[in-house]
């Protein structure tokens, strides 16, 4: 491995788009720099700069070689089906709040994640937006100067201080709660728990609570301005734990964070737990072939980024959207502690804090994680296409619940939170490169003998997913015309797939390629997608008691492998963590509307 210290340039296809940050010449600890045009120099800057518990309870050289960064496409989702009735969820009943799960059957968490009661519940009110005359902006966290560090370490110390009251609803502990209640089973809506991830209500909600958050820290620090920066790890310059989180005894650095993220390490947007052995090159390679898989080629309509259908009455954990699925869940798997680890007290770990959804706000890196994850709903908008905002009146009607920076309590619904500007904020802008990052190298060449495999119904249903496995399946439609495809998209569906949601999974498909593809190399327009799941509560303590429907859109990977043409196909899927406890009831090819 060569050193590329000294102002190497490379001349490698990153490309970027043409925004650009007002925030860009800060100085920056070593970062990749991308330059606007496709095929221009890809540089490497080598510069070296070198705990709050909850009571209750560059560095490295990269590879000097050229590398061809054009992939196809990756996303995983599920759709659920229609149902015969349906209403949009409702704010939670705060009377229905109970003890959270750590795990599903247990244990608890040790203390409550139940939010301070309001004098009347009937009479809570919808929330109206104030007046503004000037735009938030949420920075990028590895360009922002020391004063707004400096900042942002007294906000959160102040709300820290507000913990004295455990009934102020502002305080740093009762703000990481509301995730804690949502999202471990502490609520419970019409018999049912209620769960904002693995579904269409993954991004709104976390959108509305961002909001008022931010808006607590400006006001307590008597800044109207003040605004969350984001970890912008889509692009290569923000591929790290942003420095200012990893400065021990200030307000932002937590100690239960795994200790592979310091020191500036390349973080893996598909992490699963494990090291990977890959050199930072091939890491940032896949984080970008991962970034336009999802974003792109696996997210064509609104569902698939969303993620499937959830109404009032109907069990939880539906089907994750493409972001939610990867990027989100690997870079809280990547950040939490080791699954397994003795804590300081002695207790086995569960991931904490970033690792397991009920300990997440515990980390104030976390807010920053969700930043980049919901500027990405106004980057996929951009796009164009068919990407826009949902429609159906269950989803814009559906409601949280959450305290303002008074001590107010709201509802919210989600059809008020579709424009983040009319909600008084936005991005700095810096450029994706993601955006033209589709593969074009091929694993094989030619089309794999499908006659050498067995058909999918010889392999399904399979009982344990411990092993790489390939199969040949047929498609619907062979030979499709533009407008057909512009019509329907081929889906490459999973159905039945059940793991146990204690641990991390994940598994990855690819097209055209058999059991001895190179899964760490991503960057191949035969790899397709990834499945993700981080433990999490289900409904009834089971794990995914019905099974879900994991889909892969797969048209333009067909067009760029050469596929077209052909009935029957080669699909291979190699699991990369929990495959002992993953079964999956089916494997088909299904044209979807789109």
């Amino acid at each position: 491995m060569a050193n590329l210290c000294n102002s190497t340039t490379l001349n490698t296809p990153f490309t970027s788009s043409t925004k650009s940050s007002s925030l860009a010449s800060t100085p920056k600890p070593s970062q990749l720099f991308l330059h606007a045009k496709r095929n221009q120099t890809f540089k490497v800057s080598c510069k070296v700069s070198n705990n709050d518990r909850n009571q209750n309870v560059e560095t490295n050289s990269v590879d000097r070689r050229n590398v061809l960064l054009g992939l196809g496409g990756i996303y995983g989702v599920a759709n659920a089906v229609p149902l015969a009735t349906a209403a949009p969820v409702p704010a939670p009943d705060l009377t229905s709040c109970s003890r959270a799960e750590i795990n599903p059957g247990g244990p608890d968490v040790p203390y409550t994640c139940c939010p301070p009661r309001p004098d009347s519940l009937d009479k809570v009110p919808y929330y109206k937006f104030p007046s503004m005359t000037k735009l938030r902006v949420r920075p990028p966290a590895h360009a922002v100067d020391e004063e707004y560090i400096a900042k942002y370490n007294l906000a959160i110390s102040r709300m820290r201080e507000l913990d004295k009251d455990p009934k102020d609803p502002r305080g740093f502990k009762q703000q990481a709660n509301i995730h804690c209640a949502y999202c471990n089973g502490a609520y419970i809506i019409d018999g049912k728990k209620l769960q904002v991830h693995e579904s269409w209500l993954f991004f709104p909600f976390h959108r509305w609570y961002l909001y008022f958050y931010e808006r607590i820290l400006g006001s307590l620090i008597d800044d109207p301005t003040f605004a969350l920066p984001y970890w912008n790890w889509d692009h290569p310059k923000g591929m790290r734990l942003p420095p200012m989180f990893d400065v021990p005894g200030s307000s932002i650095y937590d100690a239960r964070r795994n200790p592979h993220v310091r020191n500036g390490t390349i973080i893996d947007l598909g992490s699963f737990g494990d090291e990977t052995n890959t050199t930072q090159l091939q890491t940032m390679t896949n984080n970008l072939t991962h970034m336009y898989r999802q974003m792109i080629t696996n997210s064509p309509c609104p569902l698939p980024f969303f993620g499937a259908r959830y109404v009032k009455g109907t069990d939880p954990n539906p089907g994750a959207g493409t972001i939610e699925n990867i990027p989100h869940t690997p870079v809280h798997i990547w950040t939490g502690t080791v699954r397994g680890s003795k804590l300081e007290n002695g207790d086995t770990s569960f991931g904490e804090n970033m690792g397991n959804f009920y300990s997440a706000g515990l980390d104030p890196v976390f807010y920053c994680h969700h930043g980049n994850v919901d500027r990405m709903w106004n980057e996929w908008k951009q796009i164009g296409g068919k990407r826009r905002d949902l429609t159906d009146k269950d989803w814009l009607n559906s409601e949280f619940f959450f305290y303002d920076e008074n001590r107010n309590p709201w509802r919210v619904r989600v059809r008020d939170c579709l424009d983040s500007k009319k909600m008084g904020y936005d991005y700095a802008p810096m450029p994706t490169p993601w955006r033209n990052f589709k593969p074009t190298r091929k694993t094989t060449t030619g089309k794999v003998n499908t006659g050498s495999l067995p058909p999918v119904s010889q392999v399904f249903p399979l009982a344990k997913l411990d092993k790489a496995i390939s199969f040949s399946i047929n498609r619907p439609a062979s030979s499709r015309t533009q407008k057909e495809k512009n019509e329907q998209e081929e889906m490459l569906t999973f159905n039945g797939v059940k793991y146990d949601d204690r641990e991390y999974i994940r598994f990855d498909v690819f097209l055209n390629a058999d059991k001895t593809v190179n899964a760490n190399e991503l960057d191949k327009v035969e790899f397709s997608g990834s499945y993700t799941s981080l433990p999490h509560v289900h409904a009834n303590h089971n794990s995914s008691p019905e099974g879900i429907s994991f889909q892969l859109a797969i048209t333009e990977l067909l067009e760029d492998i050469g596929l077209e043409d052909e009935d029957t196909i080669a699909v291979t899927v190699v699991p990369k963590a929990g495959g002992e406890t993953i079964s999956i009831e089916g494997a088909e090819i299904k044209l979807v509307a789109c």
